[in-house]
């Protein structure tokens, strides 16, 4: 595979190389731009692995997911979605060609719960860190996705929170909902750029998700996603086969941090999936 700079009208290209252009900005929390790579295979193969994946995914909703929505809500039973919603974000995963790859799990302690801090360039990210990461977590989405049919109404069951960035006291209470969710023994996921990026690029990070591990005084895993940006990228409409990347980074402390703290462990954060993003670009 060759790589390629993003081809995006209103991205600000950064000169130089990867990993420069993380250590020069590391200490900012501005955008980034890394090399992104080009699949070997054909646009049109692309376009019909992408809208194959969908059918899969709409088969999925209303043949699976709407009975069993039904069923675990009449008895109770909400819980139970879980593992079936597991199995169906991996078989979607696979019918758009994808493996997953996780390495960095020893950094993790599995008796405790962390906030996962994770960048953002594709749909495929969601069901890879919800699902891949090795924790039974929550995960904040955007609030558009409860007007998904079946997927809006199957959030709740699983700990999907939706957020509206745009209204303060609702984006507040959707962060109270996050903490009665960890304070249960899960932990918490958040893409926090706030939304996908275009491909090749690592946008400004929001502070959501360190307020978060602030209050509940959990360690912030920085999770760095790779290769999700040229196998189904923002505005692609294209997916390609491949195996997407997650490292799961050395967790940052927040014992004893405060609110004041707050940038500071935004900025480390950034600096570690930077890093990583631009040492993998390099490869």
């Amino acid at each position: 595979m060759s790589a390629t700079k993003p081809q995006n009208s209103h991205t600000n290209s950064v000169t130089g190389s990867p990993h420069s252009r993380g250590s020069e900005r590391s200490s900012e929390n501005k955008l980034l731009t890394f090399p992104v790579k080009q699949s070997s295979k054909s646009r049109l193969a692309g376009k019909l692995r992408y809208w194959w994946g969908w059918l899969v995914a709409g088969t999925l909703l209303l043949f699976v997911a709407t009975p069993a929505l039904l069923l675990f809500g009449l008895i109770n039973r909400r819980i139970w979605l879980f593992p079936l919603a597991e199995w169906g974000a991996k078989t979607w995963l696979k019918a758009c060609g994808t493996t997953v790859k996780v390495t960095g799990g020893e950094n993790l302690d599995p008796d405790m719960t962390y906030v996962f801090a994770s960048n953002h360039r594709s749909y495929l990210d969601t069901a890879t860190l919800f699902f891949c990461a090795g924790k039974k977590m929550g995960l904040v989405a955007k609030k558009e996705l409860l007007k998904a049919p079946v997927f809006g109404q199957g959030m709740s069951f699983v700990n999907i929170i939706a957020i509206d960035r745009t209204d303060p006291e609702r984006a507040l209470a959707s962060m109270n909902k996050a903490r009665e969710v960890m304070e249960k023994g899960f932990s918490f996921g958040l893409f926090v750029e706030g939304t996908r990026a275009m491909p090749g690029e690592l946008l400004p990070f929001k502070k959501g998700a360190f307020h978060l591990a602030v209050q509940m005084q959990a360690p912030i895993v920085p999770v760095a996603i790779t290769n999700t940006d040229w196998m189904m990228g923002k505005r692609t409409g294209v997916a390609y086969p491949g195996e997407i990347g997650m490292k799961l980074l050395p967790p940052i402390p927040t014992i004893g941090k405060t609110p004041d703290h707050v940038m500071e462990l935004l900025l480390k954060t950034r600096a570690a999936i930077a890093a990583h993003l631009g040492a993998t670009s390099e490869e």
